[in-house]
């Protein structure tokens, strides 16, 4: 059964595990294969584990909302895949810009995901400091729909700028990978920031994840081409992946973020995939999607295909049960220190608007605090 919203998939689309996890490289993918070579048993486990951990998170995190703990969750799964291979692509000095939807890129990359619950609680402004170490280069998320594409192309521009890129150093060689949505694509900050990116050769990598649905829009409404294509129109080359296949995202990442180190330029991902759940908690996607669709791309889910990929490879059950239960404990302590989370202080909104003191931020907080103090006592 062939899905109602998809638009056909073109012949050169680069796969390497089928639909029901048996290792078949497409023939785009032979200049792909090598990059499998930086991967051992260990590796394969680790993504397994990623994928398994974040669709545990995301299930926590709806429940916490209906029970009335969060404002919003926005799901991820279905596009564990897609997320896992990319984030696990990059280099430690790489940056990552997501959407909001990359939860397991942050985690892989070090953050807290109790940030991104302070996040959608509404208890923090960004829920983790980029410039943290600790986290990998991580940036915030961004909920104006295409806005980060134009931060990392500008983050970009400054790696080059700054002769970080094309040192033949592979261990000091920069680059930025951007995520975004199909929707994204119609707005015109992303083509801006193809613009810039071509002009100025940026070292970057736009990681588009074609889930199929701008919210209620179907993506055969907003283009009627692959979305690969759209970047070479700028002089950026494109390349479409099978969004649901860990390794295919992970061998063709690393191999457009290498070339983007050296001093190729900027290239595109389309990788594609499918929200399995809602937009967000505040969306029913039951209004306008069929029930034959979602089985269509069930079917293709990326955790249970790497399972059967690693079944094959002698993988036994005592590991998928330690990373079933390794996810159980990760929603469990996400569920506590949800719970533990207390009301920032009204102070704390002013923190952070501006990198130095201001006096509009000053004048600002004064105003609220002989406000407070106006009613007097504790009420």
């Amino acid at each position: 059964m062939a899905a109602t919203n998809e638009i056909p998939r073109p012949a050169n689309t680069v796969q390497l595990l089928t639909a029901d996890g048996r290792f078949q490289p497409s023939e785009t993918s032979a200049e792909y294969l090598p990059y499998l070579e930086r991967l051992d048993e260990n590796d394969y486990r680790r993504f397994y584990r990623d994928m398994v951990n974040v669709r545990a998170l995301d299930n926590e995190g709806a429940n916490l909302q209906r029970q009335g703990q969060l404002g919003l969750w926005v799901p991820s799964r279905g596009q564990e895949g897609a997320q896992v291979g990319s984030a696990r692509a990059a280099r430690p000095q790489d940056h990552l810009f997501p959407s909001y939807r990359e939860h397991v890129v942050g985690m892989v990359r070090g953050i807290d995901p109790i940030g991104i619950i302070g996040l959608l609680r509404g208890t923090t402004h960004g829920g983790w400091d980029p410039t943290d170490p600790a986290v990998g280069n991580f940036h915030l998320y961004t909920l104006v729909i295409g806005s980060q594409t134009l931060h990392a192309t500008g983050y970009a521009m400054g790696m080059k700028l700054d002769g970080k890129v094309g040192t033949g150093d592979p261990t000091q060689d920069e680059a930025s990978i951007v995520y975004f949505g199909d929707g994204a694509t119609s707005q015109g900050d992303v083509n801006e920031a193809y613009v810039f990116a071509a002009s100025y050769q940026t070292p970057q990598v736009f990681f588009l994840q074609n889930n199929h649905w701008a919210i209620s829009v179907p993506v055969s409404t907003q283009s009627r081409t692959p979305l690969y294509l759209r970047s070479s129109g700028f002089g950026i080359p494109g390349v479409q992946i099978d969004g649901n296949d860990v390794l295919a995202a992970y061998a063709v990442t690393a191999k457009h973020l290498d070339d983007a180190r050296s001093g190729e330029g900027p290239s595109m991902i389309e990788a594609l995939t499918y929200r399995m759940g809602a937009h967000t908690s505040s969306d029913d996607p039951s209004k306008y999607r069929t029930d034959e669709e979602t089985a269509y791309w069930a079917e293709r889910d990326p955790i249970l295909r790497f399972r059967v990929f690693l079944e094959e490879q002698g993988v036994g059950q005592a590991f998928f049960d330690s990373a079933d239960e390794e996810g159980a404990d990760l929603a469990a302590d996400i569920r506590r220190r949800t719970l533990e989370l207390t009301p920032p202080s009204v102070a704390s909104m002013f923190e952070h608007v501006y990198s130095e003191p201001h006096p509009l931020t000053d004048e600002q907080r004064r105003w609220i605090e002989d406000y407070e103090a106006s009613f007097g006592g504790d009420a």
